[in-house]
């Protein structure tokens, strides 16, 4: 991406009345199209060999996200039987992306969906990313900059929750072939590894503890569940001035493996530590 975008773009953030400017405001507009058109993305993934969850965020994207807000004018937008009213257009192309929008589904512009993504009555945000061959199901909602891996399934009612600001903040991070059960609910930039399997009313936020039971001893973790981790609902007591109570937490059960085809992997999962989805 041209670095004279990005400068242009940082500038205005800082300076709003720079968007009256030539060149400032069509910068906010090239940045959104080239959103929607796969070519920039807020998250870039890391190079090979580094950490899984080492994600570059990329804050000036962001900064775009929000410029845009406030060029666009509300406006009715009406298809077919269905009238919106709102500043984002809705994303168009679908056909010749390979793309499946289910009615009432929504995707808004600047979110890319690769070819073979399945959006039934969803909800896709700008900004977000979803890989090839993923089913975002009924009632499914991808949050703004989401990054959303290739094969996977958000099961009926999954929150993955949307990150603007601050800019330089993770978004959520669902990495390749990661099942997450019904209603589980994934927000501040969680980041969670490839082939993993959350369990249905699975709660994961910045602050959620994350205990990988699968030892002798338990580990805890925050903000990551690890690639093939299988991953269920779980309390832990805690001491409160008013006595002991039961605090949520997610647990990690076993593993994935990761020599089986995914398909077959994940029923086995499901199977074997009796996960609900």
């Amino acid at each position: 991406m041209d670095e004279s975008l990005r400068a242009r773009i940082e500038a205005a953030f800082m300076d709003r009345s720079l968007l009256a400017a030539p060149g400032y405001a069509e910068a906010v507009h090239a940045a959104i199209d080239a959103l929607d058109a796969g070519s920039l993305r807020v998250a870039s993934p890391p190079p090979e060999g580094d950490a899984w969850d080492a994600w570059t965020t990329h804050a000036w994207v962001k900064q775009a996200i929000l410029l845009y807000f406030s060029l666009q004018k509300m406006e009715r937008i009406e298809i077919g039987p269905f009238e919106f009213y709102d500043k984002i257009p809705l994303k168009r192309g679908l056909d010749a992306a390979g793309v499946r929008v289910v009615p009432p589904g929504v995707v808004r512009k600047g979110a890319f969906l690769e070819a073979g993504v399945i959006v039934m009555p969803g909800y896709v945000n700008i900004g977000a990313r979803v890989g090839a061959g993923t089913m975002v199901d009924t009632w499914a909602t991808v949050g703004s900059c989401a990054q959303i891996g290739k094969e996977c399934h958000l099961a009926g009612g999954v929150g993955i929750g949307g990150v603007l600001e601050p800019p330089s903040a993770r978004p959520v991070i669902i990495g390749d072939g990661v099942f997450v059960g019904s209603r589980a609910v994934i927000v501040e930039g969680t980041v969670v590894g490839d082939e993993a399997v959350i369990g249905a009313g699975v709660v994961l936020t910045a602050s959620t503890v994350i205990l990988d039971v699968t030892g002798s001893e338990p580990v805890e973790l925050r903000g990551k569940v690890p690639p093939r981790s299988v991953v269920i609902p779980g309390v832990r007591m805690k001491r409160f001035p008013a006595g002991e109570f039961g605090v949520p937490c997610a647990l990690i059960i076993g593993l994935r493996t990761a020599s089986t085809d995914k398909k077959v992997s994940l029923n086995h999962a499901l199977r074997d530590f009796s996960v609900p989805v």
